[in-house]
């Protein structure tokens, strides 16, 4: 029985929450033809991410958004930016290549609401007083002992 209660003491919490889900990062390159973006158009949710990745190309590139919400700079041949798309940030996004607009080098990032955040729970009433958090558990405990200990005793002494 004590030892029962001693590991009901030291359990802790086990309800501990999950780790939260990693972000999605999508990365944005440029096609084979090297006047496209691979994918043109994207879909995340509030939180995640795009990369927007191209290495060695032959001519350079960049990906400026339509209303100034992000722009990997100059147009260069090695590119490695990454936009995070932060909660109240949803809506749709139209970018383009400065240089090669005109050729049809634009893209779309869709970014939908992410989940509502969870209600926090309301704290569970408790019958410890404020002064004195600990005296339950030893008091218990003690009484414990102290019954099987007469209850051992009334046994010994009936037989």
């Amino acid at each position: 029985m004590l030892l029962m209660l001693a590991c009901a003491m030291l359990a802790g919490d086990l309800s501990a929450p999950m780790a939260e889900d990693e972000p999605e990062v999508v990365v944005v390159t440029v096609d084979s033809t090297n006047f496209r973006f691979s994918p043109a158009s994207v879909e995340l949710t509030e939180g995640d991410a795009v990369r927007f990745f191209w290495s060695g190309q032959a001519i350079g590139h960049n990906a400026v958004e339509n209303e100034g919400a992000f722009s990997t700079g100059d147009p260069e041949r090695d590119v490695d930016v990454t936009f995070v798309f932060e909660e109240g940030s949803a809506g749709t996004y139209n970018y383009v290549c400065e240089p090669h607009e005109a050729m049809g080098m634009v893209g779309t990032i869709t970014v939908n609401p992410g989940p509502e955040p969870a209600e926090e729970p309301a704290p569970e009433a408790t019958m410890e007083s404020e002064d004195t958090p600990w005296l339950p558990w030893p008091a218990t405990a003690l009484a414990v002992v102290v019954g099987a200990r007469l209850r051992r005793g009334h046994s010994e002494g009936n037989g």
